[in-house]
């Protein structure tokens, strides 16, 4: 396969690119804070972009690309830090009226994997719709239904979540295959956010070591510096190896495993995003360890998509369970 973007997909990723940096700046980021992490405006004006809609057919108002598009895609909302469940809300489309528009938001729960408790709902209070993904199928629920308690403190500003202690049964709109095949694609998707982290916190790290001086130069002429930032370019490489064979191969199932691609690109891109974002904080001193230095804002993401849709340890154990039955 050729994990080149073709000229379309270049221009795609640059048109995401431009509207994502010019709708969310660093500077807005406390504004997008305080709005617990979602903003009407900027959800309409995703969904305007057709970022919902990307792989629906044109006769459902969709845009009709494919995987290896979507990956572009969510690597530029992850490079900026675009907040709100577009992840769940991308898989949303086509089962959820009105989830490709934007009118409705729809957010998830995933119990696929081992036992996880307490159970956490991001951007609960936003939310038109829960998918909740069961071993029988997937469950289209109300959150209004839900008990659950804010979270005071969340692991990451712009994602707020909710513990929740009750989960309704559910409208069951999709069967058990459907909802193994929504983990997997959510999986694909949340590597494709990881790499943007990856990139965006190197991109951070590069800027601020040329305009950093000491000793009456930038900090990005010291060996040490360099080598930290060269590591950081490797590892976003890797992640992006293993974001576009996941969307390439979930396109083209019959040219390899793709339960082994995606497994392997979230374990690769998991890992590149929280390593990149703490090498960035290093590269940034002190001031990293800041709240108004937005380093640590791209560490706190990549520990938040670490958890959704299976960790870099669950997705290691399906690969040696797939290694293990070639033998």
């Amino acid at each position: 396969m050729d994990f080149q973007p073709t000229e379309d997909q270049k221009a795609l990723r640059e048109g995401i690119r431009s509207f994502v940096e010019g709708q969310v700046s660093f500077a807005r980021i406390p504004e997008l804070e305080k709005a617990k992490g979602f903003d009407r405006d900027l959800w309409n004006e995703l969904a305007e972009m057709g970022v919902f809609a990307l792989r629906l057919s044109e006769a459902d108002g969709g845009v009709e690309l494919g995987f290896a598009d979507a990956v572009l895609v969510f690597a530029e909302l992850g490079r900026r830090l675009v907040p709100g469940p577009v992840v769940w809300s991308h898989l949303g489309a086509g089962l959820i009226e009105g989830a490709a528009t934007g009118q409705t938001v729809v957010g998830g729960v995933d119990l696929l994997g081992p036992a996880d408790d307490p159970i956490m709902v991001e951007y609960f209070d936003s939310l038109d719709v829960l998918l909740i993904l069961r071993d029988d199928g997937i469950h289209r629920g109300d959150p209004k239904s839900c008990e659950a308690t804010e979270v005071e403190l969340p692991l990451e500003p712009l994602t707020p979540g909710h513990h929740v202690t009750s989960l309704p049964a559910g409208e069951r709109i999709g069967e058990a295959a459907a909802a193994a095949r929504m983990r997997l694609e959510g999986a694909a998707l949340v590597s494709g956010v990881q790499l943007g982290l990856s990139e965006g916190a190197l991109e951070l790290a590069n800027d601020y070591a040329k305009e950093r001086v000491q000793f009456n130069r930038p900090i990005g002429s010291f060996q040490a510096v360099k080598h930290m930032l060269a590591e950081m370019f490797v590892k976003q490489e890797a992640a992006r190896a293993g974001a576009y064979n996941a969307g390439a191969t979930l396109d083209t199932p019959e040219v390899a495993d793709v339960q082994r691609a995606v497994s392997s690109a979230k374990i690769t891109a998991g890992e590149s995003a929280i390593r990149n974002a703490r090498t960035g904080i290093q590269v940034h001193g002190g001031m990293g360890f800041t709240w108004e230095v937005i380093a640590h804002y791209y560490l706190k993401r990549a520990w938040v998509c670490e958890n959704q849709f299976g960790t870099q340890d669950e997705h290691a154990e399906i690969i040696a369970t797939i290694l293990e039955q070639l033998d």
